[in-house]
């Protein structure tokens, strides 16, 4: 029996976050709200996602020793989090601004901080926390050598998840790994070389879903906001519907969604059942102000 459901492996940041009537030109200023603070960052917030849904979750991650990291670790642990993978030191908290506009979208600007030390000797200093999870999943606010070795260093059996934010190129030996790979329109078409948009893609998700298997996942996600999501693998592409809600803050949706799936495919969930589970909690997430704090427990997405 595994030790956890879930193996994170990522980032952890301090969300500085301001509401903002339009978000400012280049060369202006705007007027925001007052400042709120809220623990964050794309690994983080899976784990807590993943706890408060009733998985036994551990995080893999590095913060600074300051207050940011204080703030990160207080969190991961009152979610139920172990803490046991994440390692303290070697620069600032990772850091994201984030304005958030009326209808709850939102821009993002990371600095990455401790996140971008979170080594390969790292993760190999923590292969006893792979061999205990039933599945690992990862983002790409880490290097992306980081998530290499990774892959390497999963145990023989497990599954791994891979978000794949902010996209970027991927080596075939981590997008063969991946069951699934989990985009949405812009990081597919950022992996697929196709950021142009007149690369013949496409413009439907089905034909994303097919440049993204050919490229050497075992399985695809898409993720479609409010429309849900469409799931791709060799026996085929269904779509898969969400929850119509009133979007407060669109803020860690994706990590909630990306969380709930990797569970649920622990659990033995087909990849069509586990996303639509998945875009339940993400639309429950986005009904919230914050991240962290607007995770939904079982119970709460239940009751959609």
């Amino acid at each position: 029996m595994n030790d956890y459901d879930l193996l994170v492996v990522g980032s952890a940041n301090a969300d500085l976050v301001i509401g903002v009537e339009r978000r400012p030109a280049a060369g202006e200023t705007v007027l925001g709200s007052d400042l709120a603070v809220h623990p964050g960052g794309k690994g983080a917030n899976q784990a807590v996602a993943a706890a408060r849904l009733g998985a036994r979750t551990a995080l893999l991650a590095r913060v600074g020793d300051d207050a940011h990291g204080r703030l990160l670790l207080d969190s991961q642990r009152s979610a139920g989090v172990d803490t046991v993978g994440v390692l303290v030191g070697g620069a600032p908290t990772g850091v994201a601004l984030i304005t958030v506009d009326p209808s709850g979208d939102n821009s993002i600007v990371v600095s990455p901080g401790a996140n971008g030390r979170l080594a390969p000797q790292d993760v190999r200093a923590a292969r006893s926390l792979f061999h205990a999870s039933r599945v690992v999943s990862a983002q790409l606010e880490i290097p992306l050598e980081t998530v290499v070795e990774v892959v390497r260093c999963l145990a023989p059996g497990s599954r791994f998840v891979l978000n794949p934010s902010p996209p970027q190129p991927l080596p075939a030996e981590v997008l063969a790994a991946c069951d699934p790979l989990i985009v949405n329109e812009h990081e597919a078409k950022v992996i697929l070389g196709d950021t142009g948009g007149a690369g013949g893609l496409g413009d439907e998700p089905e034909d994303w879903a097919r440049g993204l298997l050919a490229a050497g996942p075992r399985s695809v996600v898409v993720t479609l906001g409010g429309e849900g999501a469409l799931v791709a693998s060799a026996e085929g592409t269904a779509r898969v519907p969400s929850v119509r809600v009133h979007a407060v803050d669109t803020t860690g949706a994706g990590d909630a969604f990306t969380a709930a799936l990797a569970w649920r495919l622990g659990a033995g969930e087909s990849l069509a059942e586990a996303a639509a589970y998945a875009a339940r909690v993400g639309a429950a997430t986005v009904t919230k102000q914050g991240a962290q704090v607007s995770f939904p427990t079982a119970a709460e997405v239940a009751a959609l």
